[in-house]
């Protein structure tokens, strides 16, 4: 009874109590009156009732609560799984836990544990039960290291009804996150903290710490390239502590390796520097590796740190590279050679050529690194499958952010023709590589028939596969996608052929929920994708895509030869075929309508199939006239600087200059449809850097009659020119960086071209962040110096880091970047104590500090730690709270309803002594049976008594009438009555007594005067 207590919401509707007694006194005096005429006990009973609604109603307003306290505690496990933690230490924990929960939990108590390393995960939930973990399901990444993020997730999963502990067994090496910010806010909300820390010897462990070049390495000039190695056992002084191995340092650059070091070292206890003279005799982009190999793996427990990596970047004359199709090398060799004659930089570089470097997509670039030693990039003529997702977001990125130019070169396997729609790098162009509204372009049509189950995870590429070929597709192009289900073989959407317009992610959407299964039948999927086409007579081009196993029977002829009547093509995709019948199954019905066959092993390379014959059904958005065009400029731009008329062309892929004021669009063509899809030339500033779109080719196929033309190295040369990054100024800026607890520092130093310090600039940046998705951050640049700018990020992954740094209007940007090889996990250290100890001797509010539970390092003996119990008393009660207002409400329109039936309806009470008699005999026997038979007699008594007055009154009445009144009573019908044959009796008085009427008499009274107004007669 003591746990309860009562509480408000809303208590300044308290202050109308006050109020509400001055309007009870005030209602009792003047109602007190008013109900008098309900006598003295409704009276009150109504006065009463409408006071205690008052009340109710002013409780209910200031919303009471029922507040509940308990003794109920819940305590959450918080287990490091990191690694810098060793196996065996983390799986005593567990064993620590278990016999914790069993040893030290009482009734009703709930137990949680939390596992954590960067993340954190909830491995068992609030649970009033001796719950026992045996092992840790949660998938985490053990290279970080986050106690906050746990403790966070930890007073997410606390319940309201208890009080609250948290036991953190970790070694509180952090490197994400503040614990200990976290923990006073928990602390403040009366969350207690007990700590168990996991010690461990300091393990012999080899870092290589880093690796430096300076900052200001120029070509053909020596530096001194170090190496920072560090062995952390403790000396002995006997030479055993030294470990031996090999430290190797490697150079990458335009992807070649060449080893610098290969040496065999022994390391001493402590850091070591090693060091070599080199040079470069090429500008370009360096990539610097140094690894130690120990002979001995047990002198080293950790490989992941030993391994760092570093840049250098020697800038020189302008470099582009060049990419083309693995299918049409030399295509643009006249190209090259005109851009090689090109002259950049000017008196600032001294004239030099333009360096060119080529590629074939069979070599593409893996890193974003490899990018960065390129002004430019030229995409010439190159298919989308030919490039991952990750390598086109590198471009992107590399111009976006970096600066550095982006250039598209026309042909049939470039921008929508290509399959580039839909793509990161269709955002950095500056036109739409799809036409929304020209009629003059021919729809596609393409159906899938899916049938790929029995390769692994086929549902999974199936989806991929089918979404990657939609992506390819222009709006008005129809799409249709048949798969084998409950129904059968049946179209995935309706209609089965639909326009591909806004329906694109409704599409999707669907695709994404596709679950196709073994289809018996080839028959059923092509007959339905035939009468689909024949929907679509306006599609210029059908196409089929049909993967499978070849597993279901085969097509029939009939059907074969009306599909090639029709002029559908079918490319047929063989994977996890069971022989070469199956595959032969396929090939043939690729080769009879005219498709392409392809026999696929690994299923990573299924989406550039689909990506490649997708394009088939774009390929109307290539315009081609035999006589030739003639373009014109529209916008005398820097690119065509003193170029006035240029040759013709006989084609070009056709797009959608974007609605951006940013754009500018310097050839157009004559033709065909609206002015926007006719574009040949247009560039525009994309983020940092400039992308330029040339819709024709370079003179292989289109520009043919351009390889004679005077102007033709001076258009090319002048456009891939104004795309490159703008060269740097020497000698105004350098920069210097350093990386120390998770943070990398900058620090920029500004001069002018007279060595005097350059002050208050607005200086920006961004930083390329490392992995799949180079997501970018922008950072603050502030002066600290005269002269010098710092900035600093943190870097949350190992990786390389690019950053850009705008020193202000008119000025190039400047680049640099930072290689962090591991994370802080991986370097040797010893328990955080100053952290945990932190923790433990925070005092939760209302209640006590928390305790730090020792024992044995290696967990051998759990009767330590079992001595402090983890769910003792010592924290404030819960308290949990029950709004009762609407109870108040209730109850106040039942009381209203009660007053109302007091003062409206009167209730006698005569018939409470009946049954309260009736009750007693029924309680205590036959002996009480006696009283109510006595009142019955009275009542025949009364009754008869009652009877022999009526019956003299009746005869008063009829023989000795007064003289008023008629000698006889009418009928029924109006006539006199015959005469009364009762006997003569002495008339009574009629008149009614003045003061008090029996019920007799008022009986009597009530039938004399219907017998006058019905003239009744006695039967």
């Amino acid at each position: 009874m003591f746990n309860y207590r009562i509480s408000f919401e809303s208590p300044w509707w308290l202050f109308y109590l006050v109020m509400g007694v001055v309007g009870v006194v005030a209602l009792w005096w003047f109602s007190f009156r008013t109900l008098a005429a309900l006598g003295p006990g409704r009276r009150i009973a109504s006065l009463v009732l409408r006071s205690l609604v008052l009340l109710l109603l002013i409780l209910a307003l200031a919303e009471l609560q029922l507040v509940r306290r308990n003794d109920r505690l819940t305590v959450i496990y918080v287990l490091d799984q990191s690694e810098s933690i060793p196996a065996e230490r983390r799986e005593a924990m567990l064993d620590y836990v278990n016999a914790a929960i069993l040893e030290h939990r009482q009734r009703d108590d709930r137990v949680c544990v939390i596992v954590f390393g960067r993340d954190a995960s909830i491995e068992i939930p609030p649970f009033d039960d001796d719950v026992q973990i045996f092992n840790v399901e949660s998938e985490l990444d053990p290279n970080y290291t986050d106690v906050a993020r746990a403790m966070r997730l930890a007073q997410a999963s606390f319940t309201e009804d208890a009080s609250k502990r948290i036991v953190l067994v970790s070694d509180g090496n952090e490197n994400l996150g503040d614990a200990g910010e976290l923990a006073q806010a928990l602390a403040g909300d009366g969350v207690g903290i007990d700590v168990v820390p996991v010690r461990y010897e300091q393990r012999g462990e080899v870092i290589v710490e880093r690796v430096t070049v300076p900052g200001n390495v120029r070509e053909g000039q020596p530096f001194d390239l170090r190496v920072v190695v560090n062995n952390t056992k403790r000396p002995t002084g006997d030479g055993s502590d030294a470990v031996a191995g090999r430290l190797v340092v490697k150079q990458r650059a335009e992807g070649r390796t060449q080893t610098i070091i290969d040496d065999r070292i022994e390391l001493p206890p402590g850091k070591q520097v090693f060091g070599v003279e080199w040079d470069l005799d090429a500008s370009g982009f360096y990539e610097y590796e140094a690894e130690f190999i120990p002979d001995r793996p047990e002198d080293d427990m950790m490989p992941q740190n030993n391994r760092a990596t570093t840049f250098a970047q020697i800038r020189g004359k302008g470099k582009v590279l060049l990419i083309e199709d693995e299918d049409t090398p030399g295509e643009f060799e006249q190209l090259i050679r005109a851009l090689r004659r090109q002259t950049v930089g000017g008196e600032e570089l001294g004239g030099q050529k333009l360096e060119v470097n080529v590629r074939s997509t069979k070599q593409l670039f893996s890193h974003f690194s490899e990018l960065q030693q390129y002004d430019a990039v030229l995409l010439a003529n190159v298919p989308r499958e030919r490039f991952s997702d990750e390598q086109i977001r590198m471009l992107v990125r590399n111009t976006q952010q970096m600066g550095a130019g982006l250039v598209m070169l026309g042909g049939p396997n470039s921008f929508g023709a290509g399959g580039w729609a839909n793509t990161e790098l269709e955002e950095a162009m500056p036109v739409d590589f799809q036409i929304k509204s020209a009629k003059v372009i021919p729809r596609g049509a393409l159906a899938m028939v899916m049938h790929a189950s029995e390769m692994p995870q086929g549902n999974y590429w199936q989806k991929k596969i089918a979404e990657e070929a939609l992506k390819a597709l222009g709006p008005r192009d129809y799409c249709g996608v048949i798969h084998y289900g409950g129904r059968g073989t049946a179209w995935l959407w309706k209609p089965g052929l639909a326009v591909v317009g806004g329906k694109r992610q409704l599409m999707l959407g669907r695709l994404d929920r596709m679950a196709p299964g073994d289809m018996p039948d080839f028959d059923p999927g092509l007959q339905l994708a035939l009468r689909g086409f024949a929907t679509v007579p306006d599609a210029a081009i059908k196409h089929m895509i049909v993967i499978s196993d070849g597993d279901p029977t085969p097509p029939s002829r009939g059907i074969v030869r009306a599909l090639a009547k029709s002029k559908i093509t079918v490319s047929t995709v063989a994977v996890a075929c069971h022989g070469p019948a199956e595959s032969k199954r396929m090939a043939n019905l690729s080769k009879a309508t005219g498709g392409r066959y392809y026999a696929v092993q690994n299923p990573k390379a299924l989406p550039k199939y689909f990506q490649r014959e997708a394009r088939r059904v774009a390929q109307p958005l290539i315009y081609e006239n035999k006589q030739g065009v003639r373009p014109y400029v529209k916008y005398y731009h820097q690119m065509i600087s003193g170029i006035d008329s240029l040759p013709p062309i006989k084609g070009f892929v056709m797009t959608t200059r974007k609605d951006n004021p940013l754009v500018e669009v310097a050839l157009v063509s004559p033709q065909p449809g609206v002015e926007r899809n006719r574009t040949i030339l247009a560039g525009w500033t994309y983020g940092l850097g400039r992308a330029v779109a040339f819709t024709t080719d370079a003179g292989a196929r289109w520009a043919s009659d351009w390889t004679g033309w005077e102007n033709y190295d001076k258009l090319f040369g002048q456009m891939v020119v104004w795309a490159m990054r703008p060269p740097a100024e020497d000698g105004k800026f350098t920069v210097a960086t350093d990386v120390e607890d998770g943070q990398v520092r900058l620090v920029i130093t500004a001069l002018d071209q007279n060595d005097e310090f350059l002050n208050f600039l607005n200086m920006s940046g961004t930083v390329v962040q490392p992995g799949a998705d180079l997501e970018t951050t922008a950072v603050d640049v502030e002066q600290t110096a005269p002269g010098r700018y710092v900035a600093t990020f943190p870097t949350s992954d190992p990786g390389s880091y690019f950053a850009t740094i705008n020193p202000g209007a008119g000025m190039p940007p400047i680049r640099t970047g930072v290689s962090v090889p591991y994370s802080d996990e991986f370097r040797s250290r010893a328990t955080n104590d100053a952290l945990l100890y932190r923790l433990a001797n925070l005092e939760p509010e209302g209640g006590e500090a928390g305790q730090l539970i020792e024992g044995p390092d290696d967990f051998s003996d759990l009767q330590p730690y079992l001595a402090v119990n983890s769910f003792r008393r010592d924290l404030p009660k819960a308290t949990s709270s029950q709004p009762v207002w609407y109870y108040l409400v209730l109850l106040a329109c039942c009381l209203f309803f009660f007053d109302v039936f007091v003062r409206r309806v009167q209730v006698g009470f005569g018939w409470v002594p009946a049954c309260a008699g009736w009750a007693w005999g029924t309680v205590f026997g036959r002996r009480e049976q006696e009283a109510p038979i006595e009142v019955i007699e009275r009542l025949r008594s009364r009754k008869a008594e009652v009877g022999d007055q009526v019956e003299q009154l009746r005869a008063t009445a009829r023989f000795e009438p007064s003289a008023d009144a008629p000698a006889e009573l009418p009928s029924a019908d109006g006539m006199p009555g015959p005469p009364s044959t009762s006997k003569k009796a002495e008339r009574p008085s009629l008149t009614p007594e003045p003061k008090e009427e029996s019920y007799t008499e008022r009986l009597l009274r009530a039938k004399q005067r219907a017998w006058k107004k019905k003239g009744g007669k006695e039967e």
